[in-house]
């Protein structure tokens, strides 16, 4: 089994709880740091107003990215099912991140 470690990254200026594998946690932090980096410019465009809309509009740029990187690289299955866990992850990220950022603004 895979020892996991708790990391807590900055988004938006909120801090954000999640756990990663030991030997993954420095790619978790360069993620979220170019996630806050899209998300930032996002907002400082000034055309989406609010967290959860902004994080939305990150997440399908990246997603589209994503699958447009897989599209131009020869299919493999093996490559294609890491790309479809990564976006599993990312998503369930994304999820735990606009609920704590909703509980947040609900106190």
């Amino acid at each position: 089994m895979t020892d996991v470690n708790p990391v807590t990254v900055k988004i938006l200026g909120a801090e954000y709880h999640v756990t990663s594998p030991a030997d993954q946690i420095a790619q978790l932090e360069k993620a979220a740091k170019e996630l806050d980096r899209r998300m930032r410019e996002i907002k400082s465009a000034g055309r989406i107003v609010g967290t959860e809309r902004i994080a939305v509009m990150a997440a399908l740029n990246l997603a589209y990215e994503l699958m447009q990187q897989a599209s131009d690289q020869p299919a493999s299955e093996s490559g294609d099912t890491k790309i479809a866990d990564r976006i599993k992850i990312l998503q369930k990220e994304i999820d735990s991140a606009l609920a704590t950022q909703t509980q947040m603004e609900l106190t």
